[in-house]
């Protein structure tokens, strides 16, 4: 049966998703002074401040910036120029320029909610999650003017992703608690009940995120948000038949939809359907660098019986990723599959140097080395599976023809009965030989 590996980062990398926090975080500042007056404000901005702010409004960058530059050059304390010369900076893409800037303007003025959200943005957009947070809790913290209500909103909702466990020591409760003190200030937007759902299927609410989901494609049922979410949430709660009901009408309004066309895949594939292959092999040929859409295709043709086929995709995902011990478990089992079982222990034994808490690279390892005469290392490999894993009636006659070909006598008795108990029928081959080696070592 084919294992789901990575199916997260499939999705992501096939529809062209950032990494880290970045896609949280457009760079986009809050409503600017140009149209609203700032929430604190020493006193009345300058002409030359103004006329930058109305350069700002039209996008006119470098008009805008080059008014700044002049004004800061006489008054570099002056915190609201200072915020739009980091807004300028931040909408070129210039992040270190607006971080500095930013910085500066929280400095002259520690009261400006626009200047700490904007810097607590830009920071998440950088992964930089601590200084990020206390940036964005200090907004919720301030009062100020019209646009006090809108700028907390924003910094609760930011903290809320911030805090979701997607993210490294993510906190569930938490991001709920975030996503509603920005509903209590503001209504509830898409995005929100978005985020909400992904909350509520993280916490293994499957009913409350499934609800989420389906009231934003009630209002838009072309959100691919929504349909990837949904679509993986169906595909947690392994309701493969109605995934592929979903997916099939969700591709007709948007057929070119990588992620959904990869979910497709992976639901047809647990579900052993033979149209899985051609649509990965389609898959793959539009994003052939892409390792996660090559390591299901690889899966899917070992499955397939296309063990040769499998491998060469393998090959070329270790030689960018040579460590991978799932790859490397992987490599094995084709070679194992295709006779060649030396590599395969070599293949094994690498995957144990890197991830020695792997049991299907131990028990790789254990029956490769079986193969080929090794019974120390299948007996040091079987050791180490039993750490992690039970055992089962192919482990204990390992172990038995193991301790039997180092004539380990009571030891090859105790495992081939062990083996025969948890056979109960099955494995006639192996049966026969058990039985027929402990008439000989019992006699």
């Amino acid at each position: 049966m084919l294992r789901f590996f990575f199916f997260a980062l499939l999705c992501a990398s096939i529809s062209g998703t950032a990494t880290g926090l970045a896609q949280d975080f457009p760079a986009d500042a809050p409503q600017h002074p140009a149209t609203q007056v700032p929430a604190v404000e020493a006193a009345a901005p300058s002409e030359t401040v103004l006329a930058a702010e109305a350069a700002i409004s039209k996008s006119d960058w470098k008009t805008a910036e080059t008014r700044l530059n002049a004004w800061l050059a006489a008054h570099a304390t002056d915190a609201r120029a200072l915020f739009d010369a980091g807004y300028v900076a931040d909408a070129q893409n210039r992040p270190q320029a607006a971080e500095a800037l930013y910085r500066r303007a929280v400095a002259a003025n520690p009261a400006s909610m626009e200047a700490h959200l904007s810097l607590g943005l830009l920071l998440a957009r950088e992964n930089n999650v601590a200084e990020a947070r206390t940036e964005l809790e200090a907004t919720t913290q301030l009062e100020g003017g019209a646009l006090a209500p809108a700028l907390k909103a924003r910094a609760w909702r930011a903290l809320a992703r911030i805090d979701r466990p997607t993210q490294k020591n993510g906190d569930t409760t938490a991001a709920t608690n975030d996503l509603l003190e920005a509903l209590k200030i503001s209504p509830e937007t898409p995005n929100d009940t978005l985020l909400a759902a992904e909350l509520a299927e993280q916490a293994d609410q499957f009913d409350v995120a499934e609800t989420a989901y389906r009231r934003v494609l009630a209002k838009d049922a072309h959100s691919a948000q929504a349909n990837a979410g949904l679509a993986h949430l169906l595909i947690r709660k392994k309701q493969f038949a109605e995934a592929e009901t979903f997916l099939r009408a969700a591709l007709e309004k948007t057929p070119d939809d990588p992620t959904l066309t990869a979910q497709l895949a992976l639901v047809l594939a647990a579900e052993d359907k033979a149209e899985a292959l051609p649509l990965l092999q389609k898959l793959h040929t539009a994003h052939p660098e892409t390792a996660a859409v090559t390591r299901m295709l690889a899966e899917v043709l070992a499955e397939a019986g296309d063990i040769a086929g499998s491998d060469q995709l393998y090959a070329k995902l270790l030689a960018a990723t040579p460590t991978d011990a799932d790859l490397l478990v992987a490599h094995g089992q084709n070679l194992v599959r295709l006779g060649r079982f030396a590599e395969a222990v070599a293949a094994f034994d690498k995957a144990t140097q890197h991830d020695a808490r792997n049991a299907d690279a131990w028990s790789g390892l254990a029956f490769a080395a079986a193969r080929v005469q090794q019974p120390a290392v299948t007996l040091r490999a079987l050791g180490e599976r039993a750490k992690l894993a039970p055992e089962s009636a192919s482990t204990y006659f390992l172990w038995a023809t193991a301790y039997d070909a180092l004539h380990k006598k009571p030891e090859a008795i105790a495992a081939y009965r062990h083996f025969i108990d948890a056979a109960a029928g099955k494995f006639p081959d192996q049966l026969w030989q058990a039985k027929q080696r402990l008439q000989l070592l019992e006699k």
